[in-house]
């Protein structure tokens, strides 16, 4: 879903949710269309939303990922205080999940497609730096920025964004996000088979102010 106006700049909303292992598919498919339902709002960019296809790495095994797009920081924060936003989370998602991250970021300089292609690949990165490590954040933002934005240069890379979290409140700790938008997952795998997502972590200087990393794919379901 997607608005036919592409934006230089917009906001990544990234949802990363666990359901609950005795949940019924029934609950997970309304919550999905709810979500998704949510799109008539007028708020939203661009928004898909679905099972995970794997976490490579994650201190919890979350199930579920929404990825939404927004104009601004405003948009966003309007969206999530809207009535039926908060009515579909406290009546769909809230029952049936036990665990939540929500990490968003500013896109500066918006290049590539609004609406990722179905049957297009994500990797969501995100990091949590350890306690006292933020005289350091620019430093290890500058070093996502030069390995994760050289990924945009690839072959099989629609789009790469990454950005320091402007949410805080619902993040658990986790202050940098990146998206690297893959063609499809044979070339996500190829990327890892080539080790480009070690190029994130390169150097102990960066490593020892990790308290945990979160690393998700997706594959954009059709519409």
């Amino acid at each position: 879903m997607s608005t036919t106006t592409i934006p230089t700049t917009a906001v990544d909303h990234i949802v990363l949710l666990k359901v609950k292992g005795d949940t019924h598919p029934s609950k997970v498919k309304d919550m999905i269309d709810n979500l998704d339902g949510l799109f008539s709002l007028g708020l939203v960019l661009n928004r898909t939303s679905g099972p995970v296809h794997r976490v490579p790495s994650s201190p919890s095994p979350f199930t579920h990922m929404i990825h939404s797009r927004f104009s601004s920081p405003e948009t966003l924060r309007a969206y999530s205080a809207h009535p039926d936003h908060v009515a579909v989370a406290k009546e769909y998602v809230l029952p049936i999940c036990d665990d939540a991250v929500v990490v968003d970021w500013v896109v500066d300089d918006l290049r590539g497609p609004l609406a990722p292609p179905p049957g297009s690949a994500m990797r969501v990165l995100l990091l949590k730096l350890k306690e006292g490590a933020a005289a350091v954040k620019d430093e290890i933002l500058g070093v996502v920025k030069e390995s994760i934005g050289s990924q945009g240069n690839l072959d099989g890379v629609h789009q790469v964004t990454f950005g320091e979290n402007i949410s805080p409140l619902r993040a658990q700790g986790y202050s940098i996000g990146s998206l690297v938008l893959f063609h499809g997952l044979s070339e996500l795998e190829a990327a890892d088979t080539n080790g480009v997502e070690e190029s994130t972590f390169a150097g102990e200087e960066i490593k020892k102010h990790l308290e945990s990393v979160i690393v998700v794919d997706y594959v954009v379901p059709p519409q």
